[in-house]
């Protein structure tokens, strides 16, 4: 049997990566972790750029996705304020792209995860809403530091969840690095872990298809932490049951 397909949404264009060299200027990218983890589960993973007419043929191809994280999504999708001083630009084409694979996904039966602003994608795509901008509803942000670079923290996961079995414990240390955050949680979502402060940190659609959001970045430092890495054998596993 061929090792699971995985898809891994990928960046936009320079719009998001700036990876200039003396013969292109513009570059869909993936950060190499995500698919580090997902080689290391067993899988082979496979970039789904943002703006594919035909993304629907994903579908009949892959075994698993993975829907990574990257910019803010555009407050319209969410009855947002657009001009938030904090909202960031808009990249139309990956919100297009993965509002409608995250809808297909939830309703499907292709296992899928998905990573802060993956999360936050599946969350808008359901009919639910986001935080602009977290830091102004709570006291002590931890989700993010002041200039670049990772922030840590705990998320607490309920347990018997699939991120509480996934990780095999239920607290996990995370890389986390959002400015923006889920407001009211849409239908068909169950909320299954959270940090100290109340945030919400990841989401379940119940059902028989594996498909978890977390809010933190489980790719940062999965290379060296296993509670990390099983969401990805986790997803590579429930990829495989279905393939076969």
């Amino acid at each position: 049997m061929a090792a699971p397909l995985i898809g891994i949404t990928s960046a936009d264009r320079a719009e998001e990566v700036v990876t200039v060299t003396p013969w292109y200027d513009e570059n869909y990218a993936v950060p190499a972790p995500y698919v580090d983890a997902v080689r290391r589960a067993g899988g082979t993973p496979l970039l789904l750029p943002p703006g594919e007419a035909n993304w629907d043929r994903w579908l009949e191809i892959l075994d698993g996705v993975i829907v990574t994280g990257g910019v803010d999504v555009a407050a319209e999708h969410y009855e947002g304020d657009s001009d938030h001083p904090h909202q960031q630009a808009p990249r139309h084409a990956r919100d297009e792209t993965e509002l409608a694979l995250a809808k297909a996904l939830a309703a499907g039966s292709i296992p899928a995860l998905f990573v802060c602003r993956g999360m936050q994608v599946l969350n808008v795509a359901m009919g639910g809403s986001l935080h602009q901008h977290l830091a102004e509803h709570i006291d002590d942000n931890i989700h993010k530091l002041e200039g670049d670079g990772w922030a840590y923290h705990e998320a607490h996961l309920k347990p018997g969840s699939r991120v509480g079995e996934a990780s095999g414990t239920d607290v996990v240390h995370g890389a986390t690095g959002h400015h923006q955050s889920v407001n009211e949680i849409a239908p068909g979502l169950e909320p299954t872990a959270w940090a100290i402060d109340g945030v919400v940190e990841a989401l379940e659609v119940p059902g028989a298809t594996w498909l978890v959001a977390v809010q933190w970045h489980p790719e940062v430092t999965a290379d060296r932490d296993s509670a990390q890495q099983g969401l990805f054998d986790d997803l590579v596993t429930a990829a495989q049951r279905r393939q076969d």
